[in-house]
């Protein structure tokens, strides 16, 4: 297993209860491909450093994860399919060799 970021933008207008379910959501993708889900790390209300929809701040979300090289992309359709999420971007970390 390869460990992997996601972060991602979700809109800030949205209400607390239906960003909790979004989040739920997106971490429910990772576990039912038996990835691992190390760390769900929001970040809450940012400015962007540009507009996206005519929107100037959205909801920050960096999930860490270990899975198989296959999951990213099965996590990027999802991340796709939901309006809601502004962007995204999937990066593998690498391992430190000492």
């Amino acid at each position: 297993m390869q460990k992997y970021e996601c972060m991602y933008i979700l809109n800030a207008e949205m209400e607390d209860e239906a960003r909790k379910e979004l989040i739920e959501k997106i971490s429910g993708v990772v576990t039912l491909n038996k990835g691992e889900i190390e760390k769900v790390d929001e970040w809450g209300k940012r400015r962007l450093a540009y507009t996206i929809d005519f929107k100037n701040e959205g909801y920050y979300v960096l999930l860490t994860f270990s899975a198989d090289p296959e999951l990213p992309k099965e996590l990027e359709r999802n991340l796709r399919n939901y309006d809601e999420v502004m962007r995204f971007m999937v990066i593998k970390l690498d391992e430190k060799k000492k």
